[in-house]
């Protein structure tokens, strides 16, 4: 198996012509990106809606409820309101994340002596420098596609109409509302999510003795793509319901409900107990394995389709 190991090894450092890795990187995270926003925004739609609605008042029972009362009211488009933020912002987001990850693989494997394959350690610390990179387009790309989300009438004509209104009113700090929760949120998503496919991916080559990733079979991608979104959303789906309460909530004193992310868990916990960490969870849950799965198929196709470039 060291065989193995050295040209996996060698293939995540190896410098062509042509062109650079890290425009192959980027390229393909972005293709990821794009497929991962077009297949996840109707889940995601729903599940900020219900982990954001009041308590006292709900506009929804459960997701059925919201993906009906979504669709009789707005249409099918409704379910895709604030995706041109994400679609953008996203694709820049997954790019930046495949860019960091394969550069601090290439980093650890100069480390190990370009003879082993990475450690479960260094593929999570690879995946959390990525949540963290990334956090810091990925914390205003969610702040403006949530509160679109969650608008049902009037108020914001459009992300850009989003973006100006807050930036005039609360400057870059408005625009980067819950940017705290979100890198923390990043962090650990991100170490579980590339840690879970990677480690999946390297297991899957010692034991089919094969040379290149390319090897691995389309559904062997997809099903360790699923998995890694399972890994990252069971780890930080509290967090994330946090975050979205924290992005959704006012900006001056008089209109604010929480002061911090910890104030924010505190009240969510008194008023709602556990289970008010977890609204919105099923749709979630549902769009974590196809949407990952087609994130990481799109990211693996694009790097076959750049590698001779």
């Amino acid at each position: 198996m060291a065989s193995v190991a050295a040209a996996e090894t060698i293939q995540i450092g190896e410098h062509k012509s042509g062109m650079s890795q890290a425009a192959k990187d980027c390229a393909s995270g972005t293709f990821g990106g794009i497929v991962q926003v077009l297949s996840g925004q109707p889940f995601d739609t729903v599940k900020v809606r219900l982990q954001t609605q009041s308590t006292t008042n709900p506009l929804y029972t459960g997701m059925m409820d919201c993906v009906k009362k979504t669709h009789a009211k707005e249409g099918f488009g409704g379910f895709y309101k604030g995706t041109m933020t994400p679609l953008v912002g996203i694709g820049a987001c997954v790019s930046i994340q495949f860019v960091v990850l394969e550069a601090m693989k290439r980093h650890f494997s100069s480390l190990n002596g370009k003879g082993d394959f990475l450690s479960n350690g260094q593929l999570y610390l690879a995946g959390a420098a990525s949540g963290v990179a990334n956090s810091f387009v990925s914390g205003p790309v969610e702040h403006i596609r949530t509160r679109l989300q969650v608008q049902t009438g009037t108020g914001f004509s459009g992300p850009i109409d989003c973006i100006r209104q807050i930036y005039r009113s609360h400057g870059i700090s408005g625009i980067y509302k819950g940017q705290a929760i979100t890198m923390a949120r990043e962090f650990q998503g991100y170490g579980a999510y590339f840690l879970a496919y990677e480690y999946l991916v390297q297991e899957a080559m010692k034991k089919g003795g094969l040379k290149n990733r390319s090897d691995l079979p389309t559904w062997k991608v997809c099903a360790f793509g699923a998995a890694a979104g399972y890994a990252m959303w069971f780890t930080i789906y509290p967090m994330d319901a946090i975050k979205s309460k924290l992005q959704t909530d006012g900006f001056t004193p008089e209109t604010k409900k929480y002061s911090s992310a910890l104030d924010c868990a505190r009240k969510t916990f008194a008023k709602e107990g556990v289970s008010g960490f977890f609204r919105g969870v099923g749709p979630c849950l549902l769009r974590a394995a196809p949407v990952n799965a087609a994130t990481f198929v799109g990211f693996e196709m694009a790097m076959r389709v750049l590698k001779d470039y």
